[in-house]
């Protein structure tokens, strides 16, 4: 077992016995429900009173490996908290400021000229300028972390407010970089930054207890909005600890799986929020090939290599099926890697719950069932491969169950396998495996379908290649503006002739997208609330959370 995972068994007991020996607090009246899609659960009339001047606990685990240092991820599919980035992406996916008062890209479209703003401090007292902005984009490049910056030449200072961030060839999706990548201070970045981050974000990192507990407070020297809560702990918990916590009334939030996100926590909001967060399934799209992965590992799978196989699982998934029963209602359908941003293209959709059109497929493909054992052949090879998953994700083995059981009805048989992260790596170039992914950069679809990326691990793993698709990829990352590569984005999806999506190669099977599903205390006002991400959490508007007040006394009365 591992030390954090210890750790956090450790703060499950704790949890657990300050359940047992807490006194709840009773409120008596009627309650007024929160805005937007809040949704009041259990009986209302017995919530625990709240004091405004404690602290927010948070039972969401955003723990990151790496500690809190954006070079090495921290903040990259969400925000960083301690830190403060150039610019930020509304809900509307349109761009604003943050530190950044300007900012252009030249005619060449491989210089970013930027000023930032001239009251930025960091949190030990340090003004924040330029120098700091050239050194966290240079510094990202040299550090083998998550932060992809590989186009990046170089970041130079132009004067103490300005900065040129000058890259190799032209590449508009680096505007991504400039709205996830916090900036860290030249002066105090080093080995231990990420367990002591300096930032000028709106909080400051007061303790962090690894596998336990996060304590944060608000940052004074902070140049945007003050957070409305001065104080914020998040609790690193299991999934049943957390629960259990909540029904307790001993955390203000909590983010529940959608297989309990109907169930009724009395004193608290239901709260659903759309996402961009899927789950797909990659196929290997080569047959055995006599050579491995850079890192040695098999690639290609004899089966999944005939798009007739991957198109006819497309076609016999029933999508809204997978909503409504695994995700109980709080997800859609998902039919591509973009569903809901501006560059998915409708038109690649198919009709799903098909089988027999997926029948069809195969049958025109030449799979047919010759000895009558319920499984379709082709020269001699039986449509059978293994999908993996996360063992630890019930979501995932729930889904994957569900594509086997609808491949079973068309004649092929998926034997679905619970793996460790380790071992899926070894095994994705020769394996179907259900994965999530969903961004709002849309470097992630290059990144899943460009067929140049054999070098690697993540990227592309089914080792997709399509030139066509290639050629629209590159033209989307090349063009002058997001909305200019808006069309190249939806061609590589499907052109009327060709694409990546099920009505040209298929080489993925997405299956739905999930909408985040949380339990607020009713004491807590959270605003309004964007789509989030994979990775992401409901704290990207945190600073503007504030507890509703008058809050009142505790009461004995029901």
């Amino acid at each position: 077992m591992d030390r954090k995972r210890m750790k956090r068994i450790n703060l499950t007991c704790l949890v657990m016995l300050v359940i047992l020996i807490c006194s709840a607090c009773h409120k008596t009246g009627d309650e007024t429900a929160a805005e937007g899609p809040l949704e009041t659960t259990g009986k209302t009339s017995s919530p625990p009173a709240i004091n405004t001047n404690e602290p927010l606990l948070l039972a969401l685990d955003i723990e990151p490996d790496d500690g809190f240092d954006p070079l090495m991820g921290w903040g990259s599919y969400g925000t960083p908290l301690f830190q403060s980035t150039l610019l930020r992406r509304n809900a509307d996916q349109s761009v604003s400021s943050d530190l950044a008062k300007a900012w252009e890209l030249d005619d060449s479209r491989r210089v970013w000229r930027i000023t930032i703003r001239d009251d930025a401090v960091f949190s030990d007292g340090t003004p924040l300028t330029a120098k700091d902005v050239a050194f966290t984009f240079n510094q990202a490049a040299k550090t083998a972390g998550k932060t992809d910056v590989t186009v990046l030449e170089q970041a130079v200072v132009i004067d103490p407010y300005t900065v040129e961030i000058r890259l190799k060839t032209p590449q508009i999706t680096f505007i991504n970089r400039l709205i996830t990548l916090g900036i860290v201070p030249a002066h105090a970045y080093g080995k231990s930054y990420g367990r002591n981050p300096v930032g000028s974000g709106p909080y400051r990192l007061v303790q962090w207890d690894e596998g336990r507990q996060m304590v944060m407070a608000s940052n004074p020297y902070y140049y945007g909005q003050k957070p409305a809560i001065e104080k914020v702990v998040f609790l690193f918990m299991e999934e049943d600890a957390a629960f259990a916590a909540a029904k307790a009334g001993t955390v203000h939030v909590f983010r529940a799986p959608q297989m309990l996100a109907k169930q009724e926590i009395s004193g608290m909001i239901r709260h659903a929020v759309p996402s961009v967060d899927n789950r797909g399934i990659c196929f290997p799209c080569l047959p055995p090939q006599n050579w491995q992965s850079p890192q040695g590992y098999p690639v290609g799978n004899p089966v999944t290599a005939d798009s007739a196989i991957r198109k006819a699982i497309n076609h016999a998934v029933n999508r809204q099926e997978l909503v409504e029963g695994i995700l109980e209602g709080f997800g859609s359908p998902a039919h591509g890697p973009v569903n809901m941003l501006p560059w998915d293209q409708p038109d690649s959709a198919i009709r799903d719950n098909n089988p027999e059109t997926a029948r069809q497929i195969l049958k025109a493909g030449g799979w047919q069932d010759n000895n009558g054992d319920g499984i379709v052949e082709k020269n001699g090879i039986a449509a059978s491969f293994s999908l993996l998953y996360d063992a630890n994700d019930s979501i995932r083995q729930a889904l994957a169950l569900a594509v086997s059981d609808a491949a079973k009805k068309i004649g092929i048989e998926i034997v679905v396998t619970g793996k460790s992260w380790d071992d899926i790596y070894k095994l994705m170039h020769s394996n179907a495996v259900l994965f999530g992914f969903g961004s709002f950069d849309q470097t992630e679809m290059h990144n899943l379908y460009f067929g140049g990326r054999k070098e690697e691990a993540l990227h592309n793993p089914g080792f997709y290649a399509n030139q066509t698709v290639d050629g629209y990829l590159n033209a989307a990352m090349a063009a002058p503006t997001e909305n200019a590569a808006i069309p190249f984005w939806q061609k590589a999806q499907w052109d009327g002739k060709t694409g990546f999506s099920t009505r040209g190669d298929a080489a993925w099977a997405w299956l739905v997208n999930l909408d985040h599903t949380y339990f607020i205390s009713q004491h807590l006002d959270i605003g309004h609330t964007c789509t989030e991400q994979h990775g992401s959490y409901i704290i990207a508007n945190l600073p503007q959370w504030r507890w509703k007040v008058p809050s009142r006394p505790c009461a004995s009365g029901t």
